[in-house]
């Protein structure tokens, strides 16, 4: 989903990066069908949000900021909100990195670095050691243990999110869904993720039955055909969280050729185009 969950919520760093972000999407979905062949399925589903809403003040801050909505009944309704498909986007990506001619190195570990005033290599658990001229810190959650040796203290740490994937007939809902911390994602083909949680548990990426159950339910809730729904998949994946949703794109304060951009929590992917131009002006 390409847009923040009740925004009027959020700090107005935290709506800039991802409103702004967001608008970069379809441009950058129809370069990467263009120039690899994949298609990251940009749609504009629209978001339904479900009581519990204060629908003033939600109403008040999409007016001031220019985001059309309207009332469907008790629901309000977003109809610009677009989705991608992430595991396609990044498809997309890698691909286009790779025919850039860039050197990806996977499965790759990374030292903590030391603090010092310039980089001249990176060391690997493997013992490699990477010359650049230039580094970017971007590893989420594994920030702060990259980082912890040097004068700058990130305040990130992991936060677990469960979600389930269904497969339901195609065209059985049209929209994003939002209920009270709740929100089922309808994908183009037929598949539907529910989600998700906000756990904090440290590094530790399992499942538990309890949580599926918890998912399970709510997603039954606003969607009672569920209970004959498949569940395809059941996984977890590790936000790096910040206070406020706020993530950090900036130069090291005392490493002059290190730079960061992570910390993004929940809105990594609505912010990372912007991200990116930000940092490419820092960089450059």
């Amino acid at each position: 989903m390409l847009f923040p969950l009740l925004p009027w919520f959020y700090k107005a760093e935290v709506n800039q990066l991802s409103l702004t972000g967001a608008a970069l999407y379809p441009a950058l979905c129809k370069h990467l069908l263009q120039v690899t062949g994949t298609d990251p399925e940009y749609i504009q589903s629209g978001l339904l949000i479900k009581p519990p809403i204060d629908k003033k003040l939600a109403i008040d801050w999409c007016e001031k900021n220019k985001i059309p909505v309207m009332e469907k009944g008790s629901d309000l309704f977003l109809p610009n909100v677009g989705q991608v498909c992430n595991p396609k986007l990044m498809s997309a990506l890698r691909q286009c990195l790779i025919q850039e001619g860039v050197k990806l190195m996977e499965h790759t570990q990374l030292e903590p670095i030391e603090e010092m005033q310039e980089i001249t290599s990176w060391r690997t658990t493997a013992g490699e050691k990477l010359v650049a001229d230039k580094y970017v810190v971007t590893s989420g959650a594994w920030s702060f243990e990259l980082l912890k040796k040097t004068s700058l203290k990130l305040n990130i740490k992991p936060m677990r999110g469960q979600i389930l994937l269904y497969k339901i007939p195609v065209n059985t809902v049209q929209h994003i869904i939002y209920q009270d911390g709740f929100y089922l994602v309808p994908r183009r083909d037929g598949y539907l993720l529910a989600g998700s949680t906000l756990e904090d548990v440290g590094f530790d990426t399992g499942t538990t039955d309890a949580i599926k159950q918890d998912l399970q339910v709510k997603a039954e809730v606003i969607m009672p055909c569920l209970k004959d729904a498949p569940i395809v998949k059941h996984w977890s994946g590790l936000r790096p969280g910040t206070l406020d949703n706020l993530p950090t794109i900036a130069v090291h304060p005392t490493i002059k050729n290190l730079y960061l951009n992570t910390g993004h929590f929940r809105y990594g992917l609505t912010m990372a185009p912007e991200s990116a131009r930000r940092l490419a002006d820092l960089i450059n």
